[in-house]
């Protein structure tokens, strides 16, 4: 070999070893801490400044532990195992958040022997802005998420159920007593006596009072949506999935209680992968091959005869009998109209807190009035009827001609009025009855279609049913 090639060759060695040990110096002394780990991620090294700022009394103590019992979040262990740098990362300890650079040490034959980590933040000054949003949006997750556990916890308890006639009495103690025993419910009652407050109330009274409690309206999605809106979905599972996929109802309650209302109208598919939830405590997302274990309890309800759609082959007896472990039914307002005044006088608070207006309350007359009327939409279209009075009327004290043109006659007079003229609400209603009586046999019984030709949703359909007392 030429001399003069030769000595080239180690001024350049030599200016590459100084330049190496230069380097390191200088980084070590710019950054606000450094550490060294072997190949098993054990500290074999770490700067005096990163021994203060991580609150040691010396390195000493340090060497030889592994690198995650002094830096619980460091990725050095993952750089030693893959070989790769990631070459700028944001890493939390306590309240503070680094900017961190880690990168593998080699030996002359390309073998992993260790890797070294640097902390930057305080140095690398345009890249605060980045580490204050990042802190910001940390902050604004939390709150974020704060606020979504709050929403999903139950906002009633057995206490908000308002009355002491003897059918709610005993309603209360079933709740209580299905709060006490982490099985399934199943709640039977006409729409609008207040099921889901029931779930809520035993929701709250229960050992997983603590975690979620997701309310599902199984009458009000899409029967294509509803497995994927259950169980989730894997990526890509289907047009509109991102690439993270999706958590479904019964995974985001984990832990604590799924809400299953109008239960009646689950698709029969749907009802087989329920069973499975029900009896191997494990969901599988849509276009997943894998699956999944969860810890939900779930409380049904229905303003349907179960039975009966069992017998019509609408609904599986399997998972009918599964769910049909404890059973509570909820009375009708009619069953109970002497908690009637008490119920208002609550629904009166709850609208003036929500609309600003003045507090009304009912004279004797208004809850007599109330009283004659038969409600079929129960409790929820006692709400509606006294808003709309509050909306209407400017007195405080409301009285019983307040109602009159609100509040729904009952079944039409045998014949006409005098006037020969009928009122308008029976003859809306019983244009109502004919129209859904007419597309339910155009639709040879399937409220499903039925709905979709009278323009309304399947919910509205069954709300209808019941508020019309129609058998369909």
């Amino acid at each position: 070999m030429d001399l003069g090639v030769e000595l080239a060759g180690t001024q350049q060695s030599l200016v590459y070893r100084v330049a190496m040990k230069s380097l390191f110096g200088r980084l070590e002394s710019l950054c606000e801490g450094a550490v060294a780990v072997d190949d098993q991620a054990r500290i074999v090294w770490i700067s005096d400044k990163y021994v203060k700022r991580l609150g040691l009394r010396s390195a000493a103590e340090t060497l030889g532990r592994e690198i995650e019992e002094i830096i619980p979040n460091s990725l050095m262990r993952e750089v030693v195992r893959t070989g790769e740098p990631i070459l700028l990362d944001i890493m939390e300890f306590g309240n503070e958040s680094f900017v961190v650079t880690r990168m593998p040490l080699n030996d002359d034959g390309g073998r992993v022997i260790g890797a070294i980590g640097f902390v930057l933040y305080d140095r690398l000054h345009y890249l605060k802005p980045l580490v204050s949003k990042f802190a910001q949006l940390q902050a604004e997750l939390a709150v974020a998420q704060s606020k979504l556990a709050e929403e999903r916890r139950a906002k009633y308890t057995l206490s908000s159920f308002v009355g002491s006639s003897p059918p709610l009495v005993e309603l209360k103690r079933q709740a209580r007593r299905a709060a006490q025993l982490d099985t399934t419910v199943l709640l039977a009652g006409e729409t609008g006596t207040g099921k889901e407050l029931v779930a809520q109330a035993i929701h709250a009274a229960s050992t997983r009072a603590e975690r979620p409690f997701v309310a599902v309206n199984v009458a009000a999605i899409p029967e294509t949506l509803l497995e994927a809106e259950f169980f989730g979905a894997a990526p890509g599972a289907y047009t509109g999935v991102d690439r993270k996929g999706r958590d479904g109802k019964f995974k985001v309650a984990d832990g604590g209680t799924v809400f299953l209302d109008e239960l009646g109208d689950m698709p029969l598919a749907v009802q087989a992968k329920l069973l499975r939830v029900l009896q191997e405590r494990e969901i599988e997302p849509l276009g997943s091959n894998k699956v999944t274990p969860v810890d939900v309890r779930v409380i049904a309800a229905t303003s349907l005869d179960l039975a009966e759609l069992v017998r019509q082959g609408k609904f599986r007896s399997d998972l009918y009998y599964r769910l049909n472990v404890l059973a509570i039914r909820l009375p009708p307002l009619r069953e109970h109209i002497g908690d009637l005044e008490a119920i208002a006088e609550s629904l009166l608070e709850q609208i003036t807190v929500r609309t600003g207006l003045a507090q009304r309350e009912l004279a004797a007359s208004a809850v007599a009035a109330l009283g004659a009327y038969h409600w079929p939409g129960n409790i929820r279209e006692l709400r509606n009827v006294l808003e709309k009075v509050v909306l209407h009327t400017d007195r405080t004290r409301l009285e019983a001609r307040d109602f009159g043109g609100i509040l729904p006659r009952g079944a039409a007079p045998a014949g006409p009025a005098a006037s020969g003229v009928r009122p308008l609400t029976d003859a809306v209603a019983e244009a109502e009855r004919a129209a859904i009586r007419a597309a339910l046999v155009a639709a040879k019984g399937k409220k499903s279609t039925a709905a979709q030709l009278l323009g309304i949703s399947r919910a509205t359909l069954y709300e209808k049913l019941n508020q019309l007392e129609l058998r369909a």
